[in-house]
C-alpha cells in the first residue's frame, strides 16, 4: 500500500483557486504601483504589502506545510500570464516571500497558527523588502522622516494585509473551505 501524500489533490487545488485570485490582485496591484511609485512613492509599502495575501491565506485556511510557497507560486503565475514583461519580479517575489513565510511557519515545526506568528512572518517579510528597496530605490532623496517613515510602511503594509489574509482565511474555514482541515 502506497503513503498518502501530505498535500492532497484538495489541498492542491485549495491552493490553486487561492493564487489564481491573489495573482489577479497582484496585477491590480502591480498596475496601481506604477502611478504611486511616480506620484506617491512612499506609499509605495503598502501596495507591495499585497504580495503576502497568498501565503497568509493558504496557511491560515490550510494549516499544512509547503502550502505558502505552492499558493504563491501560481498566484505569480497567473500575475506573470497577465503582464508577461514582469514574469521575473512575480517569481522572485513569491519565492522570497513565499520562501521566508514557510520559514517562519517551520520554525515552529507548522505546529503554530495563532495570529502572533502570522505577524512576526509580516514583519520578517516586510524587513527584508524594506532593505532590498533601500538598496534598489534611492531612499536618501527624501528627508530623514521621510526614510524612516518610507522604511515603516514596508513593514505595515505587510503586516495591514496580513491581517485582511487572516480575515479571508478564517472565513473561508467558517464556510467549509476545505472540508477536511490538514495540520
Amino acid at each position: 500500500m502506497t503513503s498518502r501524500s501530505r498535500l492532497s489533490t484538495s489541498v492542491l487545488l485549495t491552493c490553486a483557486a487561492i493564487g489564481v485570485a491573489t495573482g489577479v490582485l497582484q496585477v491590480a496591484a502591480g498596475v496601481i504601483s506604477v502611478p504611486v511609485s511616480a506620484t506617491l512613492p512612499i506609499l509605495y509599502g503598502l501596495v507591495l504589502g499585497v504580495h503576502v495575501l497568498p501565503g497568509v491565506i493558504a496557511q491560515e485556511l490550510l494549516r499544512a506545510p509547503w502550502v505558502a510557497l505552492i499558493t504563491h507560486f501560481v498566484a505569480a503565475l497567473v500575475a506573470s500570464a497577465m503582464t508577461p514583461p514582469w514574469i521575473g519580479r512575480y517569481i522572485g517575489t513569491a519565492l522570497l516571500i513565499g520562501g521566508l513565510q514557510e520559514l517562519v511557519a517551520a520554525t515552529s515545526r507548522y505546529k503554530q497558527w495563532q495570529p502572533w506568528r502570522f505577524f512576526v512572518s509580516a514583519v520578517v517579510v516586510g524587513a527584508v523588502i524594506a532593505v532590498a528597496i533601500w538598496f534598489a530605490a534611492d531612499v536618501t532623496r527624501f528627508p530623514l522622516w521621510g526614510q524612516i517613515f518610507y522604511v515603516a510602511l514596508f513593514i505595515a503594509g505587510p503586516v495591514a494585509w496580513t491581517a485582511v489574509g487572516l480575515g479571508i482565511g478564517r472565513a473561508l474555514r467558517r464556510a467549509g473551505v476545505p472540508r477536511r482541515v490538514h495540520g
